[in-house]
């Protein structure tokens, strides 16, 4: 389990776009949490795969990603108070 966590500056119309990039790129791993997290349930090649892609779509100089290795034990590791809006990462999904 990673935990990702995003600030993209979007003064701009440039910056707005790497964010949605990043976003986008981010959905594609795990589920959003947050406005601007993420948790994503990745194998270390995956987790290569994407961290490389996300270093590719923001500006060093002014965005931040950051990533939280949650280990094994994430799912003990976890707590939430208020609306539940996510679904079990590791069970199975239906389309």
């Amino acid at each position: 389990m990673v935990l990702i966590t995003y600030d993209v500056e979007t003064v701009t119309p440039s910056g707005a776009k790497r964010l949605r990039r990043v976003a986008k790129e981010c959905q594609n791993y795990g589920q959003r949490v947050q406005n601007s997290v993420f948790e994503c349930v990745v194998t270390e090649a995956q987790f290569a795969q994407l961290k490389s892609s996300l270093a590719s779509k923001i500006d060093k100089e002014k965005d931040t990603i950051r990533f939280y290795f949650l280990g094994n034990n994430w799912n003990n590791r976890i707590e939430h108070i208020g609306q539940q809006t996510s679904f079990d990462v590791t069970s199975e999904l239906i389309i």
